[in-house]
């Protein structure tokens, strides 16, 4: 993936969180979360440079301070997110005829076509020599390579024939290559594989950039975020840019209203015209439904589980490593996240495996849950029956208080559903085979100045060789002279009431609009389609 700009600094949204109806107002509810979550990386090299004072438990201690001090500073955020699939074909070849391929492509996805697939190859293979060097195939100069391709292919079949007995006959003897070949089958790559492996680096994530950057003033209850994605290849450039403005004090997020108003002028709304341009578009988080300071409970209880689930890590995941020792990372880190990282003081190490860090996860989670749900038990007992059926569906569905109470419902399911694919997990694949980094860089006084996020997807047919994704995060200062969104006019940098338009008032009208006959036919199919349309909207034909 290519660079982009990196005169700001970021931190992004935690991979996991879910996109789908209720995710920007969940994603509300923990903002101050979005905004101060960590990240990953891969296995480093200890220095020997590292003194007695630099133990696992003085890391821990000194990026747990870090992050704490950081949630009362004002900064400016910089995020670059790159994936790779490299690894999926660097460094392997095609299949030959001389190797079983145990180590090379595999030539089938199915293992019982294995044998003959590999020998029609390799007969093809020989069929074109002879055709570049003008002789039939049946010239006896190619008597000993076709004799080679049969034994090969009578070899395989024999000792395929044999593995296959060898499953029901623990007697049956196997050749150890092709007992191996055949055991981890489903291991291998196939020729195919990495051919769809190198369309993809090539066409997708190559060409593709995403990036975020942003300011964060908790004092002044405020952030931003302009998140953007680039595709830029020889004879295609394109790209897309959200500005989000989140007002902490008023409980409002304000989105960039001209991203929304061509499909919602051609679905839904055929008389909107201009009337968005250049314009915020309001949503409101809490409609006074909800209880008093619950916004400031939410934050207070986020904080709370996380250091919950810092302070429950041991120490020994934590160490001190040389920021010299970034270099030796394989894969290696994207070229342009490097210096940052080469020119820190200090930097610490977290390792854990895959299932320790998804168990961590879920401790905050459930600490989160626990906390509100203590404190609010209203808002946990009164969603707890008939939230799926339409006939018991009360006039508030849309409520803030309503809408809280569906993602602490989705936040409940998912603590349940995800102990028990830990534990599965554990069960299946016995000894863990991937670990999660953390890498934080804190500067002479004890300030994070950036943090690496390095993890690896497993893929389908081999888990050391999947999808690797670094997300790099920088933090500076607040510099009076840079604009929040470069890219937006002067006069609509902080929303307000003239430059913005408010959602539910405008959903409002935009109901009795539907209700008074008018409308698209789409839009007339969606509303009728929704709880209390008939009830809202009367007839519309």
């Amino acid at each position: 993936m290519k660079k982009t700009q990196q005169t700001h600094t970021s931190r992004p949204p935690r991979a996991s969180t879910i996109i789908n109806g209720h995710a920007v107002f969940a994603s509300a509810l923990v903002a101050g979360a979005a905004l101060l979550t960590g990240c990953q990386s891969t296995s480093l090299g200890q220095s020997n440079a590292m003194t007695a004072t630099q133990t696992s438990v003085a890391a821990k201690t000194a990026v747990a301070s870090a992050l704490q001090a950081q949630r009362r500073q004002s900064f400016r955020y910089h995020s670059n997110l790159e994936i790779s699939n490299k690894q999926q074909f660097d460094g392997i070849t095609a299949q030959s005829t001389t190797n079983n391929g145990a180590n090379n492509p595999v030539t089938t996805d199915d293992i019982y076509q294995y044998c003959e697939d590999t020998h029609d190859e390799a007969y093809a293979a020989l069929l074109a020599q002879a055709e570049g060097q003008k002789q039939d195939i049946s010239a006896t100069t190619y008597d000993a390579q076709r004799a080679t391709i049969k034994q090969s292919y009578l070899a395989c079949t024999d000792a395929y024939q044999a593995w296959q007995d060898s499953q029901y006959d623990s007697e049956v003897s196997v050749p150890a290559d092709y007992q191996k070949l055949f055991d981890n089958y489903d291991a291998q790559p196939t020729a195919q594989g990495i051919k769809k492996a190198k369309l993809l680096d090539a066409y997708l994530l190559k060409p593709l950039s995403i990036n975020a950057q942003g300011v964060y003033q908790p004092m002044a209850g405020k952030a931003t975020m302009l998140a953007s994605a680039q595709y830029q290849a020889r004879n295609h450039q394109s790209s897309l840019n959200q500005p989000v403005y989140i007002d902490f004090k008023n409980g409002d997020i304000y989105l960039w209203a001209d991203n929304f108003a061509m499909i919602n002028s051609k679905l839904l709304d055929d008389k909107l015209g201009t009337t968005w341009q250049n314009k915020w578009l309001k949503v409101t988080l809490d409609d006074g439904t909800l209880p008093k300071g619950f916004g400031k409970a939410v934050i207070t209880h986020h904080f709370a589980a996380l250091d919950a689930a810092f302070a429950a890590a041991p120490a020994s995941q934590f160490e001190y490593v040389a920021a010299t020792s970034l270099t030796a990372l394989s894969p290696k880190l994207p070229a342009h996240q490097m210096p940052a990282m080469l020119a820190s003081e200090q930097v610490i190490r977290r390792t854990q495996s895959a299932t320790s860090h998804e168990q961590s996860y879920q401790e905050y989670m459930r600490g989160f849950y626990e906390r509100i749900s203590e404190q609010y038990p209203e808002l946990v007992n009164d969603s707890a029956d008939g939230a799926d059926s339409a006939s018991d569906i009360a006039p508030d569905i849309f409520t803030s208080k309503a809408l809280v109470q569906q993602v602490l419902t989705i936040i409940k399911d998912s603590i349940d559903a995800a102990d028990d694919t830990v534990a599965s997990r554990t069960v299946d694949t016995g000894a863990e085979t991937s670990n999660v980094q953390t890498l934080y860089g804190i500067d002479k006084r004890g300030r994070l100045t950036w943090q690496h996020l390095r993890r690896e997807f497993p893929s389908e047919t081999n888990q050391h060789k999947g999808v690797v994704m670094d997300a790099m995060q920088q933090y500076s200062a607040i510099r009076p002279k840079d604009a929040a969104f470069p890219n937006l006019p002067s006069d609509v940098q902080v929303p307000n009431a003239r430059n913005s338009v408010d959602a539910r008032e405008y959903g409002r009208e935009l109901m009795q609009y539907y209700r008074d006959g008018s409308g698209t036919a789409i839009g007339k199919m969606i509303f009728k389609a929704l709880p209390l349309s008939q009830e809202r909207l009367g007839g519309t034909d």
